[in-house]
């Protein structure tokens, strides 16, 4: 019996000293996270995505982002480094280009190319031929290691977010397991980018994002949205006009992360809300040295992203115009929306679908 007590306090003690002492990556901030008011008021629970088709992509997986090309088709970046090639009609799939990497944001440019975030590799073009040309590694001498959305001015200048200049998605296993270290230390990591294709420069335009993600410019090109995921909320930055350089609160306290954002028709901003918020994290927000401890546990009992199908439009004052749900979360970890003048393109980050809804369902 006293052999067995004595390991056991062996075992007990080898455990807690694991817990307190053992390295980690993340050194976790305190932080204040809002209270969570769930799907409550314009966020209030529906069904008004249950109708969604979907296009079967064959072997590909995760249309995280997706675009319409200057010819009518939907180019869609897929986790296996391709981007695909599909008919307006859904009925046609085929590889136009492989960028390499895991692509993720995707924007047409002006001369028939697109420009892609690639988390692995940085920022890039594919021309109108499938042809692809790296544009961007770093900045400040430093590595982009989590490039994650793309917007394209009229005037040719491209806005890249990096998601986490310290969690970079290949060094760290994956984009989502980079995320959620990113997350986990909301340590003010991410940053926005502003690249001048024609100088072939860039600067920072924003930092201190706790992890910088979706980027959409508005239609009269006065100001930038950028999705802060690890805080719940979106940003507003102006580019022209008497308040260029600030940057204010467009909304907050949502009740998901916020993933990308796609600038839609009549004044709509799209938003995906890639999952909803956990309890835990937001209540584990202000005692850091806990959440380093989460950190150390198996990956089995950490904080994981439920599945829900769940995306929403904002207009240019932060008020949600539209709020689409799936209770059946058929097509999980929705990304962001691809809006046309019949349908939406709903974008995931997992599956070999791209959902998609006739807007005659939202009438």
């Amino acid at each position: 019996m006293k052999k067995l007590l004595q390991a056991a306090i062996v075992t007990i003690s080898a455990v807690l000293l694991y817990l307190l002492l053992w390295p980690v990556p993340v050194e976790p901030v305190a932080w204040q996270a809002p209270v969570d008011q769930g799907l409550t008021g314009a966020f209030s629970e529906n069904a008004l995505l249950s109708p969604a088709s979907s296009i079967d992509l064959g072997d590909h997986a995760g249309p995280e982002d997706a675009a319409i090309g200057h010819d009518g088709h939907i180019y869609a970046s897929t986790e296996d480094g391709t981007v695909l090639r599909i008919s307006p009609s859904g009925r046609t799939v085929d590889a136009f280009a492989d960028v390499g990497g895991r692509p993720l944001g995707i924007e047409p440019y002006g001369d028939g190319a697109f420009i892609v975030a690639n988390p692995f590799i940085g920022l890039q073009r594919i021309d109108a031929d499938g042809s692809v040309t790296t544009l961007l590694t770093e900045i400040d001498g430093q590595p982009i290691g989590y490039a994650n959305d793309v917007a394209v001015a009229d005037d040719g200048r491209v806005f890249l977010s990096n998601a986490s200049t310290k969690f970079g998605a290949e060094a760290y296993g994956g984009t989502l397991e980079a995320s959620l270290l990113d997350i986990l230390e909301h340590g003010g990591n991410g940053i926005v980018i502003e690249y001048l294709p024609a100088s072939d420069s860039a600067r920072v335009l924003l930092d201190g994002l706790n992890f910088a993600n979706g980027v959409a410019i508005s239609r009269d090109q006065q100001y930038l949205l950028v999705a802060e995921t690890g805080s719940y909320r979106i940003l507003k930055h102006w580019l022209d006009g008497p308040d260029a350089g600030s940057t204010e609160i467009l909304i907050d306290n949502l009740p998901g992360f916020p993933d990308n954002i796609n600038t839609g028709m009549h004044g709509r901003f799209w938003v995906g809300l890639v999952a909803p918020r956990n309890r835990l994290v937001d209540k584990l927000s202000t005692r850091p040295l806990v959440r380093k401890i989460v950190q150390r546990l198996p990956a089995v009992l950490r904080p994981a992203p439920v599945a829900s199908s769940h995306v929403i439009a904002v207009d240019a004052e932060g008020t949600v115009l539209m709020d689409l749900q799936d209770p059946r979360a058929r097509f999980p970890m929705m990304t962001g929306v691809l809006e046309t003048p019949k349908a939406l393109y709903l974008t995931t980050l997992i599956g070999h679908r791209l959902p998609w809804l006739e807007k005659q369902y939202l009438r």
